[in-house]
């Protein structure tokens, strides 16, 4: 595997640690539950952060009142800033940047996972699904390098480089696992190094990733961030759960198990 950090990370040797999974994963399109195996006793919406026209990170509450909209735990971004486009291509109210999809900002995700430590008897032994369909995972392409705009100035023009991997090929078939249309990456390791996932050749060096599935070896809890998500999704217990809506850090709200998060679950906001 390609250096992504110092993070004692491993490919996973097979993908078994993740064979319970798809038999617990169910319900109607857009379920939380189908993304979050089912039998946990609480569940809870993460949503990732949005940003203002100064870019700097803003909640989707902040979003709301900005836009006369209503936060509320089954509000869509497209319902929130007002644009008739479940992909929100046109008509938003909001001037600044929507939250990514598949992938939880750094600083949140780092809260995240200090919480998770606390609610599992195994944090030094944790799985991370990454999509395998990330550019940064297969490579390929190319990307050209960033040029100082004196050097532009002087005609100087930006140089292109083929896009290295993260995992090899055979890295990536020795433990995909596939669930719900999906294949990812499995990794092993300690939930401390999770914050060192990313992209080892970003364009200003590595750049961080949330993983797309995360769990502990006793699975007292579960996570995921869908790639057409732009929230990540997590099943435990009810004092996990408590504690990630208490933490001022994470954008939180309270879902059941057959919540739906499909593009028309938001009844509330109308475009």
């Amino acid at each position: 595997m390609a250096t992504m950090s110092a993070a004692p990370l491993r490919i996973a040797g097979d993908a078994s640690a993740g064979a319970w999974i798809a038999p617990v994963l169910g319900g109607n399109f857009g379920a939380v539950t189908r993304q979050v195996p089912s039998g946990y006793a609480d569940y809870v919406r993460i949503c990732h952060p949005a940003a203002d026209e100064e870019d700097t990170p803003a909640s989707w509450s902040d979003v709301a009142a900005a836009t006369g909209r209503l936060a509320h735990p089954l509000m869509q971004w497209h319902a929130l800033v007002g644009s008739p486009d479940p992909l929100n291509v046109k008509g938003s109210l909001w001037r600044g940047g929507p939250p990514k999809r598949g992938d939880l900002a750094p600083a949140p995700f780092a809260a995240l996972c200090d919480v998770l430590a606390a609610h599992t008897r195994s944090p030094a032994a944790c799985f991370f699904g990454i999509w395998e369909g990330w550019s940064w995972v297969h490579g390929g392409g190319v990307r050209f390098t960033l040029v100082p705009r004196a050097e532009l100035q002087r005609g100087i023009r930006p140089r292109s480089e083929p896009i290295p991997p993260a995992f090899s090929e055979q890295e990536r078939g020795q433990a995909r696992l596939a669930l719900q249309g999906r294949e990812y990456v499995l990794l092993a390791g300690s939930l401390s190094a999770a914050t060192q996932v990313g992209d080892p050749h970003g364009l200003r060096g590595f750049e961080p990733h949330s993983p797309n599935l995360m769990w502990p070896a006793d699975r007292a809890w579960f996570v995921a961030s869908e790639i057409d998500f732009d929230s990540t999704l997590v099943g435990g217990t009810t004092d996990l759960v408590r504690a990630i809506l208490d933490d001022p850090t994470l954008d939180a709200w309270s879902v059941e198990p057959d919540s739906s998060l499909a593009w028309d679950a938001d009844k509330i906001n109308q475009a």
